[in-house]
């Protein structure tokens, strides 16, 4: 027998009761999301501040698009790469102001910390990770250290999903702080640096601080250490930084 066999209609309901939306437009986006018909549901439950985010996505995967751009081209012609650092800054402004507009409008959306999440794991975590191939950290391992960035900003965001609503809260009703550095931050850090590299013509072969283990199988850059702290940064849980 399962375990949910045991649960009385009662207790069914009550789960229900939890799970249902209390405010009355993130009611009506369930049932618009939950609707059979109409092709063109999933637009007409969007918020102005659900599409704001959106471009913060779109932001990101143009940086993706331009880091790999500069890697298929000219290492001379910076270009493309310019576009990747900028790319990501501008996925934070939108990341900023689609909670300013969602507070403005008094319209809080079910899809919408989602959708936000989603998009910064492109914008903040997927980005950065392929400036820093575009640069040279191309060993075996730089791989495995970028994976672990990415997959530590993945696993940052999920918690935070999970545990916003226990965060304790100011009179406003807006989380006192994050559990862990946000994934905005790592993202303006790693990419700061590698801008700084780029500028003082420290990439490919001059990456600060060279090459360890050269030759072997476990070759790896140094400097990628920089993708590892903040990967860490990101999930600790007894790191508190305010929020402004």
């Amino acid at each position: 027998m399962s375990q949910r066999a045991g649960i009385t209609s009662a207790e069914r309901e009550k789960d229900k009761a939890l799970v249902k939306p209390k405010d009355p437009v993130q009611s009506k986006q369930a049932t618009l999301l939950a609707q059979d018909t109409g092709h063109f549901s999933l637009v007409r439950a969007l918020h102005l501040a659900d599409a704001i985010t959106e471009m913060n996505g779109f932001c990101g995967f143009m940086a993706v698009l331009s880091a790999m751009r500069y890697a298929m081209g000219d290492p001379s012609h910076f270009t493309n790469l310019y576009a990747a650092f900028i790319f990501p800054v501008a996925g934070l402004m939108f990341d900023f102001l689609d909670g300013k507009v969602a507070r403005w409008r008094k319209k809080s959306s079910l899809m919408g910390q989602e959708l936000d999440s989603l998009a910064d794991l492109i914008s903040f975590g997927v980005a950065p990770a392929s400036v820093g191939f575009a640069l040279g950290l191309r060993t075996n391992v730089d791989h495995l250290i970028l994976s672990f960035y990415v997959l530590c900003g993945l696993t940052r965001l999920a918690r935070f999903n999970v545990t916003v609503a226990m965060l304790p809260k100011d009179e406003t009703g807006k989380s006192k702080y994050f559990e862990g550095t946000p994934i905005p931050f790592a993202c303006l850090t790693s990419t700061t640096i590698m801008a700084l590299w780029t500028w003082m013509g420290a990439i490919h072969d001059h990456i600060p601080l060279g090459i360890a283990l050269a030759g072997t199988p476990f070759e790896f850059h140094p400097a990628a250490v920089i993708f590892v702290i903040n990967g860490c940064l990101m999930c600790s849980k007894t790191l508190h930084v305010p929020k402004p």
